[in-house]
């Protein structure tokens, strides 16, 4: 009797094998922090090596070392393309707070990097702020906790 039953999947153990996909905003999200990540890494290696590439105005308010803000483009560059790479493959509630609060942060980063290369930046800036209405917005029945 123990045979026959041994053959049979139940429901339950079908429902945990399965892994829920992240939802389409969770990929485009992803996808975009990737992306924007990958072009602030450029923006970091691009002010470390030769910061003679970019101009800067004189009466701008917020006047930082340019070799420090590639240093700090570099970083959280390279923690946005690893925080976009969970968001895309695992789509988990975490991932995305994350992905929420490194996006805000890489916005700011490039709201201060305005006087530098200001299209660019207004680029990114748009770019972050779609990454965050993504992971924010709609419903996400793929994320798990």
């Amino acid at each position: 009797m123990a045979g026959s039953t041994s053959g049979m999947r139940t429901d339950h153990d079908s429902a945990g094998a399965r892994k829920a996909a992240p939802s389409g905003r969770a990929v485009f999200a992803g996808v975009m922090m990737i992306f924007g990540g990958a072009m602030a890494v450029f923006e970091g290696i691009a002010a470390i090596a030769k910061d003679d590439l970019f101009v800067s105005t004189s009466d701008y308010v917020f006047q930082f070392s340019l070799t420090g803000w590639g240093w700090v483009h570099l970083i959280l560059g390279i923690v946005v393309v690893v925080a976009g790479c969970a968001v895309l493959f695992s789509g988990a509630l975490w991932a995305r707070g994350v992905g929420v609060v490194l996006a805000g942060l890489l916005a700011l980063a490039n709201f201060l990097w305005l006087p530098y290369y200001p299209f660019w930046s207004i680029v990114l800036i748009a770019v972050n702020v779609f990454v965050i209405w993504a992971l924010c917005s709609g419903s996400h029945q793929g994320a798990r906790a």
